[in-house]
């Protein structure tokens, strides 16, 4: 049994530290009190404590014990608090999903001999894996991730409720994306380029534009194409594009009555309960992969719903569990390497991928693999 550190009680976090306090000793951290008690009683065997992880050296007095940090912060606070954890000289699994390059950090990991694996969520995370595990087998020509969460009950005029802050998913639908097409990395408006995709148990979903590669830029520059995009049902890129193109997006104040107000903060106050996924509010995350070779391709999928039984939502299973699975595959030392390394190259190792699939699967979350032959134009 190891002593885990899991720092964030929101959705996923709380998630996370519920499932590692199986086999281990776990304690979860976060700001809100309030949060950690009502956690806490889900789980009685796990522990808790009020911290600011901004706070430099309460946080790193408070790892000190333990074997492994699990990081599920806002992204705002992730490569900081990465920063700090990595100075502590402990291993740490991440699903914070910071905006800045995690790759930047790998030198200050080596030094202090500790591993990070970071954005081992469902998206970025499994796909990598995915793609990871199947790039050391055959000679990659293209990949491609669909994926989304979205609550099964359609509420309009979004159709949607976010299982994070609506800042986080409005950072989302501002940073512009990144795709590799013909062997070279291409700039596009996040939301463009909208298709209608078929999903079975679905329907119809749109597909958009959105900065999903992340690392895969940078470790996999020999796929000549490469993109991600987000899912939602159809209509919601509509709605969201007029707030942008409104200016409801935007972060400088602007003066109402004398008073400076941030558009985005305000677009974000309103939308928190328009968009807040209620605790045993039904939603289901759907995603497609698809792995291209020369003879042929080969596409996951994934339909996962919020749990009744356990009463955990659907992207806390897909997203939390990958990182559990990723922490005890760590700490039953199958991956030894030292620095940090994003999902793929933890997934190009057999053991890993094999385990951390398992892993999944023994807790109802399937990926079903199809092989197709590649037409020939």
């Amino acid at each position: 049994m190891s002593k885990i550190i899991v720092l964030g009680a929101g959705m996923v976090g709380s998630a996370m530290a519920i499932d590692m306090a199986k086999n281990h000793d776990v304690t979860l951290m976060d700001i809100n009190a309030d949060v950690l008690k009502k956690v806490q009683q889900k789980a009685e065997t796990l522990s808790v404590q009020v911290l600011d992880v901004t706070n430099k050296s309460a946080l790193q007095n408070s790892i000190k014990p333990f074997d492994l940090v699990i990081c599920a912060v806002p992204g705002f606070l992730g490569f900081k608090t990465m920063e700090y954890i990595l100075e502590a000289k402990k291993n740490v699994v991440d699903i914070s999903f910071f905006p800045e390059n995690s790759l930047l950090l790998d030198k200050l990991a080596k030094e202090n001999d500790v591993t990070a694996i970071v954005d081992c969520g469902v998206a970025p995370g499994m796909g990598n894996i995915l793609l990871g595990y199947h790039n050391e087998r055959m000679k990659v020509t293209g990949f491609e991730c669909l994926v989304g969460g979205l609550p099964k009950v359609k509420k309009w005029p979004f159709n949607y409720k976010a299982p994070f802050s609506p800042v986080d998913v409005i950072e989302e639908y501002i940073r512009p994306a990144r795709y590799v097409e013909n062997g070279q990395m291409v700039v596009r408006e996040v939301l463009t380029d909208c298709e209608l995709v078929e999903f079975e148990k679905v329907g119809t979903l749109e597909a958009f534009n959105s900065d999903g590669l992340r690392t895969l830029i940078d470790t996999m520059p020999h796929i000549p194409d490469m993109k991600e995009k987000t899912l939602r049902y159809p209509g919601h890129v509509e709605y969201i594009r007029a707030l942008k193109d409104s200016g409801f997006f935007n972060d400088d104040p602007v003066e109402v009555g004398g008073t400076k107000v941030s558009p985005l903060e305000f677009t974000s106050k309103i939308l928190f309960d328009e968009w807040k996924l209620g605790e045993t509010e039904e939603e289901i995350t759907v995603m497609r992969i698809t792995i291209k070779g020369e003879q042929q391709e080969i596409v996951y999928t994934l339909y996962d719903e919020f749990c009744t039984r356990t009463q955990t939502s659907s992207m806390a299973r897909t997203t939390g569990y990958t990182a559990t699975a990723t922490a005890n595959m760590f700490l039953e030392g199958l991956f030894p390497e030292k620095g940090v390394f994003p999902p793929e190259l933890v997934g190009r190792h057999e053991a890993c991928f094999n385990y951390i699939l398992n892993y999944l699967k023994d807790r109802n979350v399937v990926y079903n693999m199809e092989t197709r032959p590649i037409k020939k134009a």
